[in-house]
């Protein structure tokens, strides 16, 4: 490996450090609460090296949100990609959302409960984090047009599942003291139930 090469390998390291701290110090303490510095001393170097990989405080929150989104877009591509039966896929993608959350917690609370209070600028969810929210309503759309749902808006459909799945994902996350029942049987359930309430009867 050549010096140049190592150097890049170096700042890319920096920058994904810097990412790193600065997730966990929002999650622990706010992000209202931390500042560059305080980010610089967790990772003890001069606040001045941040400003090298970041503007400022929002846009290490916003690399955040869109690495995040990235990381969720992947899994749920794979699952639209799929060729198994729509309503199968759809329960898939329901579950793997869930899933995603629970192994990334600090990437989803910073995301999806204090990114949307705090960045100034929301163009990474109406881009990457439009797409993976495509992928679900992508996936509804596909049970609508096969006549497998009560309704066919795929807007509300999509809305709705998402509604129940952030709702327990998010839960999940932060009420570590909640004597939740077993994690998988939660998450069955809570994806049985949810599919059940908008299929049409009889549907596979």
């Amino acid at each position: 490996m050549g010096s140049q090469q190592r150097r890049a390998r170096q700042k890319e390291g920096l920058r994904e450090e810097i990412l790193d701290t600065a997730r966990s110090l929002f999650v622990k303490e706010g992000y209202e609460s931390v500042s560059i510095r305080k980010i610089a001393d967790r990772i003890e170097y001069a606040p001045g090296t941040i400003y090298l990989y970041f503007r400022d405080k929002a846009e290490i929150l916003d690399r955040i949100c869109e690495e995040t989104f990235r990381k969720l877009l992947v899994r749920m591509q794979a699952i639209h990609e799929d060729p198994s039966p729509p309503l199968d896929k759809l329960r898939r993608g329901l579950r793997t959302y869930i899933q995603f959350g629970l192994e990334n917690p600090n990437h989803y609370i910073v995301t999806f409960v204090q990114a949307k209070l705090h960045l100034e600028s929301k163009s990474v969810f109406e881009t990457v984090g439009k797409e993976a929210f495509s992928c679900l309503r992508s996936g509804v759309q596909e049970c609508v047009d096969a006549g497998l749902l009560v309704s066919n808006d795929a807007d509300e459909l999509a809305q709705t599942l998402w509604a129940g799945i952030h709702g327990l994902t998010a839960l999940m996350i932060t009420c570590t003291g909640f004597p939740f029942v077993e994690q998988t049987r939660l998450i069955d359930r809570m994806v049985h139930t949810l599919v059940e309430g908008v299929r049409v009867h009889n549907a596979p």
